[in-house]
């Protein structure tokens, strides 16, 4: 399995796959791939990666900018994140992440912030501790990982085209 860069060629296989990816799950509203479309044409797509195999793209992962209101640093928002599913369960997910964060602490990133399930990101070195807040989100599913610096707090706002879903 190669993990890369996104590429003008992989655009449309990733919003298909996104939207595959995310049909059968019950949180899903069908705006996934969408989402990382407009991210994109907002230019804030600052890490799209996928995971090929066989020349046949099988996950990918975005990290758009994050602001959290108390933190210094640049921050990067986690997601959306999409494994075929078929191949779900390999350890892919994880896989695109790892390179992901690698490749955000190259530039100097304070760290990562998702929202999402807290028995799958703890397993992978987030964490939540009450003192990160996003609008409509529980705190426990407010996760950060920590790349450089202090860990977070306050009051964290994601990429427009994230915010909005």
């Amino acid at each position: 399995m190669l993990i890369r860069p996104e590429t003008p060629a992989n655009i449309d296989v990733i919003h298909d796959l996104t939207q595959a990816a995310f049909a059968p799950k019950a949180f899903s509203d069908g705006t996934e791939g969408p989402i990382i479309n407009a991210m994109r044409d907002a230019g804030d797509l600052t890490l799209s990666l996928v995971a090929e195999d066989a020349g046949t793209i099988i996950g990918h992962v975005a990290f758009s900018p994050a602001h959290i209101s108390e933190a210094a640093g640049d921050w990067y928002g986690l997601g959306p994140i999409s494994v075929r599913e078929d191949r779900q369960g390999q350890g892919i997910g994880r896989a695109l992440i790892e390179a992901g964060i690698a490749t955000l602490a190259e530039q100097g990133a304070a760290g990562c912030v998702l929202t999402g399930n807290p028995n799958i990101y703890q397993r992978i070195g987030f964490r939540s501790d009450g003192n990160l807040h996003h609008a409509g989100t529980e705190d426990r599913h407010v996760h950060w990982r920590l790349i450089n610096g202090a860990a977070p707090k306050g009051q964290l706002r994601f990429a427009p085209a994230l915010d909005a879903a």
